[in-house]
């Protein structure tokens, strides 16, 4: 009878991590298709939208943010849900202090296509930077990675020479994410995304800049902390007293961080109807 029952446990957990290990994407990802003659627009910003073809079946879709006379551009690496049609928002709290932005839907999301790995994202990534580095000087490019972005910021950045890398509301690692939210199953054998940020934020070269809300319920405030001191030469941690996970930018801090950040020499005043500071907030 006893090991009748102990075979049903460990058969039911078997079956436990097998459905984890295939059906992870759906809780890791939470893409928003977009038809493919959908237009970008957003009001008083002047957008351009871009296609990479890689192969026969995977298209990379992105959309750049312009101004007058960039300081430099920033390729905006967003989060784990929706398509650029939402996060191209954002796209103004840099165009303000005249910087340009590129932002990219990652495979599966919006009207980028093929099928997600994260070795084909990375792929993918870089393969855009390396497109942007032929029209722009590396010290003019930034790499901002927000959320789940931000681990494949800290990759590009490592294997690239930006001017900067900055990560908002960061993860050590996903397995540490996974960890807590799925601590009785084996997280570094099964997850397909493991996304070691830790590791590669290692061998950044440029300057790196954090940004971490002290209340995040989702990516806890001390995986910043544990991440500032892998590099700490290079890094300066920034904390949102009070900020969680989604709400960053509306926290007037946010927005003065990013200005030290980007090393504006002159503060402007952030007019809440040309930022995100006045958004409704979302979940990510």
């Amino acid at each position: 009878m006893i090991t009748t029952i102990i075979l049903i446990i460990v058969s039911i957990y078997v079956i436990v991590n097998v459905a984890a290990y295939f059906l992870q994407e759906k809780f890791l990802f939470k893409p928003e298709k977009l038809p493919t003659d959908f237009q970008f627009k957003y009001d008083e910003q002047h957008v351009v939208e871009h296609n990479l073809y890689i192969g026969d079946d995977v298209r990379i879709n992105g959309v750049h943010f312009s101004v007058p006379k960039p300081k430099g551009v920033v390729i905006y690496l967003k989060g784990n849900s929706r398509s650029i049609k939402g996060w191209g928002k954002f796209a103004i709290d840099f165009n303000r202090l005249e910087f340009d932005v590129v932002m990219v839907d990652y495979r599966g999301f919006g009207k980028s296509t093929g099928r997600r790995s994260e070795k084909e994202i990375k792929s993918d990534l870089q393969k855009v930077y390396d497109i942007l580095k032929g029209k722009v000087d590396e010290k003019y490019i930034t790499i901002y990675g927000r959320s789940m972005g931000s681990g494949f910021a800290a990759k590009l950045a490592s294997n690239n020479n930006p001017k900067m890398l900055i990560l908002e509301s960061p993860y050590y690692s996903m397995r540490k994410v996974a960890k807590r939210y799925i601590p009785f199953l084996p997280a570094s054998l099964i997850l397909r995304f493991p996304l070691t940020t830790y590791k590669w934020i290692k061998y950044v070269k440029c300057p790196i800049k954090i940004i971490h809300g002290t209340k995040d319920k989702l990516i806890p405030y001390k995986s910043s902390l544990a991440l500032a001191e892998i590099n700490p030469t290079l890094t300066r941690l920034y904390s949102v007293i009070g900020g969680g996970h989604n709400n960053l930018h509306t926290f007037e801090e946010y927005h003065r961080m990013l200005e030290e950040a980007l090393s504006t020499s002159e503060l402007k005043p952030i007019d809440p109807e040309r930022s995100s500071l006045n958004f409704v907030k979302k979940k990510n």
